[in-house]
């Protein structure tokens, strides 16, 4: 590569090259560094183009403040000059020099040579998070009697409520965020119309004041909307009820303020521009697709019904999730709900529309080539901009968080790699064509832990598959959590790793919604459908001695470990190889779990109710019901289930509450809000 090129890349944080899955070098090709560069708003096409910018790197003052200072609580850091901090509860301090290490947690502004910029306090670290288990829950697969045709937020409540009856200390569940309200409706999760705010699908419409209020005969109407549970979830039949019934209960309801958040104000406008258009603002006329345009505020006054509709359904939301946090404070859950952030947006959903300046316009993000991925990934999200998020001050990165975290006593980061870099592809190129661009990861974790800090919330980061050592040390540092799945804990010839050897600061699982369930790695269905479905990148006879082998892998850990009872050999047959039940098997596997040091401990429902097929299969979209299999039992037979009593007890034993130290905040002192049985701090 050209190394005029290369230098401007590396100051832009573009990389040149980067180091695949089996730790070789692989250069990006030149196209590819121009492409990035040019959704960085950096002009890299030609040599003249490529020394202007380069010229313009070097004219920047080296002493020049940042448009954005992030600072460790306890920590100072030297000024230009003197300056006029403005604190964020408005109070106003001089600074000569140096910003003072007693500085209170918080965003701040800094007047200081010249320029104003914004200057956040973080924690060094959050508090010690407790060593509990829980349930792993996608809550579209519960149902009861109450439920539309899918799991809702009442279901969660109910749930919630006797898990940490139970003995667990954490319900960690799959996205909640919000899609667009157009048919089709989308069916995952990790590819969310907003992250900032939540899927009124999950709603339950019984459990609102509206539907109280309504008289017998509306009541009677909305009752009969209620879908059938069918063998697979179908979105679009559950959200043309619940909207219809929703809309029937409107005007019973109180009217939402829409002048007391401009943010849900806007969203609430995208989504009943979505309804006339569809849900991708790219495809609308283009006097709608900027959210400040004349032709949106006329577009608001005309369809202010549906704009207080939406704004409407979000309120709901809110309520219907203060109840699930209430009943994991009510059962003394140490931790309590733990939600799901997505990695990305859809670049047409509300988002993507609302905070386009922060935004590249036409990246795609994904994964370059690896083992399982040949081909590389494109997810089809978008990216933030790093340049822009430090110019604005982080604030939407800042209010995105302070929205996932308003009913969380946890938060999991997907692919929290992408705090520190991640992989662009830009337009026109296939998944292998991208490469890694840099963010500030002080920042980024840094703020993560600030908005954390202020809600009481444990932090789990996904940091599966090759992450750079950094992650796992940034995490660590901050007292985060990394994840531990059993089918990856293997050592470098394959073998299971004894879960005595497993890291002490994680969320250990046996499995993830993209991997196999236990029984369906026991029985070899994960396979059996690949074969199917023409994703085997070898002959299925090799597939299933891999899948044969990694069992008696498995099986051979969980025995050296006294964790498998070796079983007895029929006297009849004294040749006969002796093959465990599936049904301990899986015990054994959840009693590595409880064996290992790791604070958190997640246990999957379709583990223990024996479901053998997984909830999503990676390189389908049609070809499989991704995000459609509903759980094969019902909260109350969940219940009621041996199984699940057995794995619940197992696990209590291994956690008990008691045992859990008091939380210790980000300066060492005991905490005494951290808990989601204790009131919580605001944010």
């Amino acid at each position: 590569m050209n190394r005029r090129l290369a230098a401007l890349a590396n100051a832009h944080g573009v990389s040149t090259w980067y180091e695949d899955w089996r730790h070789r070098r692989v250069e990006v090709a030149p196209e590819t560094v121009v492409g990035v560069l040019g959704l960085l708003g950096v002009d890299a096409t030609s040599p003249a183009a490529i020394a202007d910018a380069l010229a313009a790197v070097r004219a920047v003052d080296r002493g020049t403040l940042p448009e954005t200072v992030v600072l460790t609580h306890g920590r100072s850091r030297a000024l230009p000059g003197p300056g006029v901090l403005t604190l964020e509860d408005g109070g106003r301090r001089a600074v000569d020099g140096e910003l003072p290490a007693d500085l209170p947690l918080g965003w701040h502004r800094l007047a200081c040579a010249d320029r104003e910029v914004t200057v956040v306090v973080v924690p060094r670290r959050l508090p010690v998070p407790p060593r509990a288990w829980g349930w792993m829950l996608q809550l579209y697969a519960l149902n009861s009697e109450r439920s539309w045709g899918m799991g809702d937020l009442g279901d969660l409540a109910d749930f919630t409520e006797w898990a940490g009856a139970t003995g667990a200390g954490l319900v960690l569940l799959n996205p909640l965020h919000a899609v667009g309200p157009a048919h089709p409706v989308a069916t995952s999760p990790y590819s969310p119309a907003s992250r900032r705010f939540v899927n009124p699908l999950y709603l339950r419409v019984s459990d609102t004041a509206a539907y109280r209020a309504a008289d017998p005969a509306t009541r009677a109407v909305v009752d009969a909307l209620r879908p059938d549970r069918g063998p697979l979830i179908d979105y679009d039949e559950v959200w043309s009820a619940k909207r219809h019934a929703l809309e029937l209960l409107h005007p019973h309801a109180r009217p939402v303020d829409l002048t007391a958040d401009p943010a849900l104000t806007s969203f609430a406008t995208w989504c009943a521009l979505a309804e006339r258009h569809g849900n991708d603002w790219r495809a609308w006329p283009a006097q709608l697709r900027h959210p400040d345009a004349p032709a949106v505020a006329e577009q608001r006054r005309q369809l202010a019904d549906r704009v207080a509709f939406h704004a409407w359904l979000q309120q709901l939301c809110d309520e219907q999730l203060d109840a699930v946090t209430a009943a994991a404070r009510a059962a003394g859950m140490p931790v309590g709900v733990v939600h799901d952030l997505a990695v990305g947006i859809d670049p047409g959903g509300a988002d993507g529309w609302q905070l386009a300046d922060v935004l590249a316009q036409g990246v795609r993000v994904g994964a370059p080539p690896d083992d399982f991925n040949q081909l590389g990934q494109d997810w089809g999200l978008a990216a933030w901009r790093p340049d822009r998020l430090a110019a604005t001050g982080y604030a939407a990165y800042r209010d995105m968080l302070r929205r996932a975290l308003r009913h969380a006593g946890g938060l999991r980061v997907d692919h929290v790699a992408g705090l520190w870099r991640l992989w662009w592809v830009p337009p026109g190129g296939g998944a292998a064509e991208g490469t890694y661009v840099r963010y500030d990861a002080e920042a980024m974790l840094g703020i993560l832990a600030l908005e954390a800090h202020r809600a009481g919330a444990v932090v789990v980061g996904e940091d599966l598959g090759t992450v750079q050592p950094a992650v796992t040390r940034g995490l660590r540092g901050r007292n985060m959590l990394g994840s531990t799945v059993l089918w990856f804990a293997r050592d470098d010839n394959g073998d299971f790793v004894p879960p005595a050897r497993w890291p002490r600061n994680a969320l250990a699982t046996i499995s993830t919604h993209d991997l196999p369930t236990a029984p369906g790695f026991l029985t070899g269905e994960h396979v059996r459908v690949r074969d199917e479905l023409k994703l085997l990148g070898t002959d299925v006879a090799v597939e299933r001695a891999r899948a044969a082998a990694d069992r008696d892998r498995l099986l051979t850990m969980l025995r050296t470990e006294n964790l498998l009872p070796t079983p007895t050999v029929d006297p009849a047959r004294p040749d006969a190889t002796a093959t465990p039940d599936d049904g301990e098997v899986v015990v054994s596997m959840h009693a590595a779990l409880a064996a290992s040091p790791t604070r958190l401990l997640g246990v999957s429902l379709y583990d223990v109710l024996g479901e053998v097929r997984q909830p999503n299969m990676p390189g389908t979209v049609d070809e499989y019901p991704n995000w459609r299999l509903p759980l094969p039992a019902s909260v109350a037979q969940i219940r009621e289930d041996p199984r699940v009593r057995r794995i619940a007890d197992l696990l209590s034993a291994a956690r008990p509450r008691a045992a859990d130290p008091p939380p210790r905040d980000a300066v060492g002192q005991v905490s005494q809000s951290k808990r989601a049985g204790s009131p919580r701090k605001s944010a």
